[in-house]
């Protein structure tokens, strides 16, 4: 398992020194900003290699200046731009099924988060369509 752009007020540690024992990779969204999307993907796919993989995409990664409608909304997170190209990154992995979660439509009024999900899902789609186990049949 790998969590990517982990952020948040951090008064201590407790839960991601346990995510980490219990053999979680957690990637900061710090330790994002300092080796860049490609590198951080490039672990991530070493990690998952060849294996059957399901990703699960939270859209409160995602900066609340481009996805407010989300019920953990926090400063400091990815651009939109970023957060597609970290699902373009999943290309050619063997995906078995994805998701997006807490998009909250009431919370943007907007309408903004609920077209950057779907924008997101789509990719994730366009990946999921390419996975070696859907061209299994």
């Amino acid at each position: 398992m790998v969590q990517i752009g982990i952020r948040g007020a951090m008064f201590n540690d407790d839960d991601i020194v346990w995510g980490e024992s219990q053999g979680v990779r957690i990637i900061r969204i710090e330790e994002v900003a300092q080796r860049g999307i490609d590198d951080v993907m490039a672990e991530a796919r070493q990690i998952v290699g060849t294996e059957p993989t399901y990703v699960t995409f939270d859209i409160d990664c995602v900066d609340p200046a481009f996805a407010p409608g989300t019920g953990t909304p926090e400063v400091g997170g990815f651009t939109s731009r970023e957060a597609q190209r970290l699902v373009r990154h999943l290309d050619g992995l063997n995906l078995v099924g994805a998701d997006l979660v807490e998009v909250a439509p009431p919370f943007d009024p907007t309408g903004a988060t609920a077209w950057l999900g779907a924008s997101l899902l789509f990719e994730l789609l366009c990946a999921l369509s390419q996975s070696p186990s859907t061209k299994k049949g």
